[in-house]
């Protein structure tokens, strides 16, 4: 028997993204179509008042239905249960997550997928603190909550990761839907959790160095609600790990 290829699903969720997804959108396309990889985009707009949806649909008519899969949902739901109805649709053995806001250049999805063949990793994560890895167009005091988040959080949970609050990930399929079922975390911390309990459930790690590059077009979502919830959530995990 053949062996059979693997497909690569790439999961955008979406609000407010009318100018960053046509361009993230091409720059996948191309990325994989020159690497001759097999793929389709899943975009799940939680019903983006700019028209973000609207734009998909045109980028679906223009790539085809195979390449760009719909699946909006009713309202702004948590990057956690994107993710979940994500992956019902994906019809890909890996899945690759990441910001639709252009910070995560598609350029890193093909080093991702050589660092997953290389180690046979259950996840490859792509980090801004080790090697050429770093953060561009962000301000001091962004920058600082970054680096103090991940050093409480390296110090307190000891996840094996170097970068936890990043979100630009590659998983074997059967390896997130566990990780998803386990965690319980939302907002900003969903993504620290989901590497804590990768160590936990014993699953690979390999790491790929990041640029990563503030926004563009729009508005960060990142706001003091979530940086106060960072901490509980953070002594929470600290104490049932």
């Amino acid at each position: 028997m053949a062996e059979q290829k693997d497909k690569y699903s790439i999961l955008l969720p979406t609000y407010n993204e009318l100018e960053n997804l046509p361009l993230i959108v091409y720059l996948i396309v191309k990325t994989l179509q020159e690497a001759g990889y097999d793929y389709e985009i899943i975009i799940i707009d939680d019903n983006s008042p700019d028209g973000t949806e609207r734009a998909a649909e045109q980028l679906q008519k223009i790539y085809g239905e195979d390449q760009i899969v719909l699946r909006p949902r009713s309202g702004k739901l948590g990057l956690g249960t994107a993710y979940v109805h994500g992956i019902k649709h994906a019809k890909g053995n890996f899945i690759v997550i990441m910001d639709a806001d252009l910070s995560h250049h598609p350029k890193f999805i093909t080093e991702f997928i050589e660092k997953q063949k290389e180690g046979d990793f259950d996840i490859v994560s792509g980090t801004r603190y080790i090697g050429s890895g770093g953060v561009y167009g962000w301000d001091l005091k962004r920058k600082l909550v970054s680096r103090v988040a991940n050093y409480i959080t390296q110090v307190l949970l000891r996840p094996g990761a170097s970068d936890l609050t990043g979100s630009f990930r590659l998983y074997k399929r059967d390896v997130l839907s566990k990780l998803i079922d386990k965690v319980v975390s939302k907002g900003y911390v969903f993504q620290i959790e989901m590497i804590v309990r990768a160590r936990e459930l014993g699953f690979t790690v390999g790491e790929v160095p990041i640029s990563f590059v503030d926004r563009v077009y729009g508005a960060s979502k990142l706001g003091g609600t979530e940086i106060v919830g960072f901490g509980k959530s953070i002594l929470t995990l600290f104490a049932t790990t």
